[in-house]
């Protein structure tokens, strides 16, 4: 087991951030980052702590973010945020939710959205 886990965190693509401890492992499809969990070093061994799964349009264009907290109780990936991205000619629409557990949905935080022009698009 000492071993499979070394071996993990050797062949993954792999970066640390010295303050936080904290480890990346990205996922990539076809040159675009699809995913990316985050893993959180306590003392020599290494705990589940942020997950993210990116989406694209096919102008390889982001269009949502999603994050999931670890939840060590349920053992379990559990929905947080995510974030929309809506192209119309050269503004960017950012639209953000919170996971909402009573209703089972992300829900909108209008106070958050954002629109903004882009002039490199």
């Amino acid at each position: 087991m000492i071993l499979f886990s070394l071996l993990f965190v050797c062949g993954m693509n792999a970066s640390a951030d010295n303050k936080s401890n904290l480890i990346y492992n990205s996922e990539e499809v076809n040159g675009l980052k699809v995913g990316q969990t985050v893993y959180k070093m306590e003392g020599s061994s290494l705990a589940n702590y942020m997950k993210y799964n990116y989406k694209y349009d096919e102008q390889n264009r982001m269009t949502e973010s999603e994050a999931l907290k670890w939840n060590s109780t349920k053992n379990a990936w559990t929905n947080d945020m995510c974030i929309r991205y809506a192209y119309q000619g050269k503004s960017v629409t950012t639209t953000y939710y919170k996971w909402n557990n009573k209703k089972q949905e992300y829900v909108l935080l209008p106070e958050m959205t954002v629109t903004m022009d882009n002039p490199n698009m």
